[in-house]
């Protein structure tokens, strides 16, 4: 699955602010934060994980995981691209309409 896919879904982006707050958690106490089956909240993880957006560490029975900030960074660089993208092109369809209300 790729990050934006994984992203879309509001459980999983739930799932990354609440790892970004707390920093590291393991699969059971994500699970207990939700309204839905661990099976649900399992399949969520993995998801996270395919895409890149979580890492998991295996200790002893559990499994922690945390938000990759690297992979993180990367959508962030791309959002902010975009944002630089629109700006521009509003910036410029502003002045063109300030030139044809002057004309």
């Amino acid at each position: 699955m790729d990050r934006f896919t994984a992203l879309a879904d509001p459980t999983r982006r739930a799932i990354l602010e609440m790892l970004a707050r707390r920093g590291e958690m393991a699969a059971g106490d994500i699970a207990a934060q939700f309204d839905v089956s661990a099976p649900a909240i399992s399949q969520h993880l993995k998801a996270l994980r395919e895409a890149g957006l979580v890492l998991v560490e295996r200790r002893g029975q559990q499994r922690i995981y945390r938000v990759n900030v690297a992979a993180m960074r990367e959508v962030e660089a791309w959002a902010h691209r975009l944002q630089q993208q629109w700006e521009r092109r509003l910036d410029a369809l502003e002045a063109f309409l300030k030139s044809e209300e002057e004309n």
